[in-house]
C-alpha cells in the first residue's frame, strides 16, 4: 500500500526563501500580520489530515467506488469518506482561505493551495468534493447578488453545503455554446431549469444536507452560442428563508459515469427537471461569471496532478532504494547482498529525478501564481492587482497543462520503477497513473489550454504579458550572468527566453495567414512556455541553494536541489529544441492527410 509524507521542508523553502512570502503578504492590509511560524503551523496540521486521515482511505475509495440508488437518487460514498469530510470540516479546513465576512478564516491563497497539495497527494478523489465546493464558493464571492451571498456563502464556507459546477452536456463536450438546457423566467424572479448535464464530479454524495449547483443554461430568446449563455445557483434543496434546506429540487443525479480513475468521486450525470433556480450575474453572461470558478478550477487541476506526482515519487523512490536486482554496471555497491537495489541504475535514476524535478518545479511555479492571485485580491495598488491578474492569466494554462502533463510522464516513470509490481495494486503506483489521467482532461483539455495560451493570451495582445515574463527572465540573467556557478542555469533559460521572441512571432506570422497554423503549433509552444517558465524557476531555486552553501550551511537539502537543477536543465529542459523544431514544421503534415486519414 502507497505511503505519503507531507513535503513541508520544500514547501518551507518554496514559500520563505524562493518567494519570501512573508514580506509579500506584509504589503496587503488584509495578510499584513501573517508570520512563518503560524504558515508553517497550518501546513504542519493540513499535513497530518492529509497523511493520517485520507490518504488511508485511497485505495478505499478506489476498490469500492460510489453507489448510486436509482429509487431514491441518493450516492453512498467509499467507506469512510464521510467520516473523514466531517473531520475536515470539525478542523475548519474549508474555511482557511475564505472570507472572515462569511465565516472564513481570511488566509492567503497562497497557504491553501499549499494545503490542497497535500490533499490531492493523499487522495485526489476524495479532495474533489471540498475542492469543487471552494470554486462554487469563488464564482458566488465574485458575482453573487448580496442575497445569494448571505444564503450560500456561509455554509459553502463552513463546509456545511457543497458546490458544484454543471456546464457541460451529452451534445456539446468543451463547446458551451451548444449547450441546450433552458431556464424559463418565473413570476416570483426565479427561473425553472430543464436539461441534462455529465461529467459533474462530486454532483452527488451523502456528506452533506444540501448540495448547491452552479448551472450554465439559456434564457428564452438567448443569442445562439456562448454570448447566450447564463448562470444561475441551483440548491439540491430549496432554502427556507431560515437558511435551512426546505423542499426538494428537481434536479437530481440520473446516472454514475464508470471511469478509469477516481473511482471515489462521484462524476453524476445530473438531470434538471423544472429546478427552482436564480440567476447569477447578467443575463447572457454567464460564461465570465462562471470563468471565475473555471479558472480557479484550472489551477486546482495542475494541484491534482501535483500531488500525484510527489506521493509517486515518494513511493518510487524508496521502492528503488529497498529493492534489489541486478548488479551495477560499474561494479557491485551492495556487497553484502546478491544484487544492487536498483536505485544505482542510470535509468532507475532518470526516472526518479523525472518525478522530483516536475513535483518541485511544479511546486514552485503553483505558489507563485497562488501569491500573485493574493496580491491581485489583496495588495492595495491598483497597478499590482492589475499586473498580478494579467500574469495569473498567462500562467492558468501552464500550470494547468504542463504540470498535468508533466503528471502523466512521473507518475508512469514511477510506475516503471517498480517493473512488474508498479501494474498490478497491491503497491498503488498504478492508481496513481489512472487518477493522474483525467487531469489532462479537466477544465478543457490541454489541447484548449494551449490553444488558449498561444491564440488569447499570448497572440491576443501581441505577446505583451509574455514580454512581462521575459523581463523576469532578463533580470535573472543580468543578475546573475556574470556568476559562473550559475552559468549553467542561466545560460539555458536566457538563450530561450531570447528564441521565444522570434518563436512567438514567427508563428503568429504564420497564424494570421492561416489560423491552423496557430493550432498545429500550440501544443508544442505551451510545452516549450512551460519549461521556461520551470526554468527560471529552477534557476532561482539553484541561486538559493548555491547562496546558503557559499555561507557554509551544510543542510543536504540544499546540494538535493542543486543536483536536481542540474537534472532538470541537462536532461528535460532540452526538449525544447525539439518542440521549436515540430512547432515550425507546420500545418500541412497535419491537414494534408486525407489519404493517410481516409
Amino acid at each position: 500500500m502507497a505511503q505519503y509524507t507531507p513535503p513541508l521542508r520544500d514547501m518551507q523553502f518554496v514559500l520563505h526563501e524562493l518567494f519570501n512570502v512573508v514580506d509579500a503578504l506584509k504589503a496587503m492590509p488584509a495578510h499584513a500580520e501573517m508570520d512563518a511560524d503560524t504558515i508553517n503551523a497550518v501546513l504542519e496540521e493540513g499535513g497530518k489530515f492529509a497523511s493520517q486521515v485520507t490518504a488511508p482511505l485511497n485505495r478505499v475509495g478506489d476498490e469500492e467506488g460510489c453507489t448510486l440508488d436509482r429509487t431514491t437518487h441518493e450516492v453512498r460514498t467509499p467507506k469512510g469518506f464521510k467520516d473523514a469530510y466531517l473531520q475536515y470540516v470539525e478542523g475548519g479546513w474549508p474555511a482557511l482561505s475564505c472570507d472572515p465576512e462569511f465565516g472564513g478564516q481570511g488566509l492567503p491563497i497562497v497557504v491553501n493551495q499549499c494545503l490542497y497539495e497535500m490533499l490531492n497527494a493523499a487522495n485526489q478523489a476524495w479532495t474533489m468534493y471540498p475542492g469543487l465546493t471552494h470554486g462554487a464558493y469563488e464564482c458566488l464571492h465574485a458575482h453573487g447578488t448580496p442575497e445569494q451571498q448571505q444564503t450560500y456563502l456561509p455554509k459553502l464556507t463552513s463546509g456545511e453545503w457543497t458546490g458544484t459546477m454543471c456546464l457541460t452536456e451529452p451534445h456539446c463536450g468543451t463547446d458551451l455554446g451548444m449547450l441546450r438546457t433552458k431556464a424559463e423566467p418565473q413570476a416570483d424572479g426565479t427561473y425553472k431549469i430543464t436539461g441534462n448535464k455529465i461529467f459533474i464530479s462530486a454532483g452527488e454524495h451523502d456528506f452533506v444536507s444540501n448540495i448547491v449547483h452552479l448551472v450554465l443554461a439559456r434564457l428564452p430568446e438567448a443569442p445562439q452560442g456562448s454570448k447566450g449563455i447564463s448562470l444561475f445557483v441551483v440548491p439540491k434543496f430549496n432554502v427556507k428563508k431560515d437558511g435551512s434546506p426546505g423542499s426538494r429540487n428537481g434536479v437530481y443525479c440520473g446516472g454514475l459515469e464508470h471511469k478509469m480513475g477516481i473511482h471515489g468521486n462521484a462524476t453524476a450525470q445530473i438531470v434538471l427537471d423544472g429546478a427552482i433556480g436564480t440567476i447569477v450575474g447578467e443575463p447572457n453572461k454567464g460564461l465570465q461569471a462562471m470563468f471565475v470558478m473555471m479558472n480557479a478550477a484550472r489551477v486546482g487541476v495542475g494541484m491534482q496532478s501535483l500531488g500525484l506526482t510527489e506521493v509517486a515519487y515518494q513511493n518510487a523512490l524508496a521502492y528503488a532504494k529497498d529493492r534489489i536486482q541486478s548488479r551495477s554496471l560499474s561494479g557491485p555497491k551492495a556487497k553484502d547482498k546478491p544484487a544492487d537495489p536498483i536505485i544505482v541504475h542510470p535509468d532507475v535514476r532518470k526516472m526518479l529525478l523525472t518525478a522530483k524535478a516536475y513535483a518541485e518545479g511544479g511546486r514552485a511555479l503553483s505558489l507563485y501564481c497562488a501569491l500573485l492571485i493574493d496580491r491581485e485580491l489583496h495588495h492595495p495598488d491598483e497597478k499590482v492587482r492589475k499586473d498580478s491578474a494579467e500574469m495569473v492569466a498567462l500562467l492558468t494554462p501552464i500550470v494547468k497543462a504542463f504540470t498535468t502533463d508533466n503528471g502523466h510522464i512521473a507518475t508512469n516513470a514511477c510506475m516503471q520503477v517498480f517493473g512488474g509490481h508498479g501494474f498490478i495494486k497491491e503497491w498503488g503506483m498504478e492508481q496513481f497513473v489512472r487518477d493522474n489521467r483525467i487531469n489532462m482532461i479537466y477544465e478543457g483539455t490541454n489541447t484548449i489550454q494551449s490553444l488558449d495560451l498561444l491564440g488569447r493570451k499570448v497572440l491576443g495582445n501581441n505577446g505583451a504579458t509574455l514580454k512581462k515574463f521575459g523581463k523576469l527572465v532578463g533580470q535573472l540573467v543580468e543578475e546573475e550572468g556574470v556568476n559562473e556557478k550559475m552559468a549553467e542555469f542561466i545560460n539555458p533559460i536566457a538563450y530561450l527566453g531570447d528564441q521565444m521572441t522570434k518563436f512567438t512571432t514567427e508563428l503568429g506570422f504564420k497564424g494570421f495567414q492561416n489560423p491552423d497554423e496557430v493550432g498545429a503549433a500550440a501544443v508544442d509552444y505551451l510545452r516549450v512556455a512551460g519549461h521556461l517558465v520551470f526554468g527560471y524557476f529552477w534557476a532561482r531555486m539553484a541561486q538559493v541553494a548555491l547562496r546558503e552553501i557559499a555561507a557554509g550551511n551544510t543542510d543536504p537539502f540544499y546540494q538535493a536541489k542543486l543536483q536536481t537543477a542540474r537534472f532538470y536543465f541537462a536532461k528535460l529542459f532540452p526538449e525544447t529544441a525539439t518542440l521549436m523544431r515540430t512547432a515550425r514544421a507546420g500545418s500541412k503534415p497535419l491537414m494534408d492527410t486525407d489519404a493517410a486519414l481516409a
